[in-house]
């Protein structure tokens, strides 16, 4: 199955920064994700961020950038229709794959995903930069679903990245260098933002701009997991833009681009689906 993004949900995209898109993959995908995230908990990569290894409970894992290494990532990319949906939100004539992110929290987890942009984290400008994170569990907002500012992707801002786990994680050292302003402290004061969640089944997924303000609160289930797969995808406008304080997992010296050019190095970001 692969389906096109509905006038309703491109309308969302380019107006309020976020469309939810119902059953935007079929339901042989989920599957095949749900054994990645099983596979990924009992054997992370290089790239997993684990905040309570091996716990059923009270447990915010995230690994990435394994769509080289692992067969059933690759595939997903390729092959799901993700990249078509993200350059229909995106209005691009092309979509290149970025990277792979997988999150986790089991039930009981308390901490809360902080509310922030994806664009001031990644070595990229442009507005044809998005995410589709993949639901592969049912999951409502109190069990940390994300949430998003409306029309914050048009405000002409750029936040400074902070780390998830706070400032003495020394695998975020390298945030530290970022410039920027402060994003707002939103949940001092909820009720001054337009803010929007979204409940999700299995199958739907939230196709957001990298420059749209988004957060997501803890699992307060206590006896389900929810667990997402994002995929990061570059539009006809991103260029490669290094700079200190973006993530240095793909480095200036891994790709065969000059800073200012499109991401046309196609083993880093291939292009995986065009017009």
């Amino acid at each position: 199955m692969e389906r096109d993004l509905t006038g309703a949900e491109r309308c969302a995209f380019e107006t309020d920064g976020v469309a939810h898109v119902r059953k935007a993959v079929d339901d042989a995908w989920v599957d095949r994700m749900l054994k990645v995230v099983d596979q990924q908990l009992a054997a992370p990569s290089e790239w997993a961020n684990d905040g309570n290894p091996g716990a059923p409970r009270n447990r915010n894992f995230t690994d990435r950038y394994m769509w080289k290494e692992n067969a059933e990532i690759g595939a997903f990319i390729r092959e799901s229709g993700c990249a078509r949906l993200a350059a229909q939100a995106m209005g691009s004539g092309s979509a290149r794959f970025y990277f792979d992110h997988l999150l986790v929290k089991e039930p009981g987890t308390a901490g809360p995903t902080p509310w922030h942009q994806d664009i001031p984290y990644w070595p990229f400008m442009g507005k044809q930069i998005c995410s589709i994170w993949l639901a592969l569990t049912p999951c409502t907002v109190e069990n940390s679903s994300l949430e998003f500012l409306r029309g914050s992707h048009l405000d002409d801002k750029y936040y400074a990245p902070e780390s998830f786990n706070g400032p003495d994680d020394a695998s975020a050292a390298w945030m530290s260098k970022a410039t920027g302003e402060k994003c707002p402290d939103i949940e001092a004061d909820r009720g001054s933002f337009d803010i929007v969640g979204y409940d999700a089944e299995a199958g739907d997924a939230l196709i957001f701009s990298a420059w749209t303000v988004h957060g997501a609160r803890g699992n307060s289930s206590a006896d389900t997991r929810r667990a997402a797969l994002s995929t990061r995808w570059l539009g006809d406008d991103a260029v490669w833009f290094p700079h200190p304080g973006t993530d240095p997992t793909v480095k200036a010296e891994d790709v065969s681009v000059a800073p200012g050019e499109a991401p046309t190095d196609e083993a880093v970001f291939p292009e995986l689906w065009r017009a």
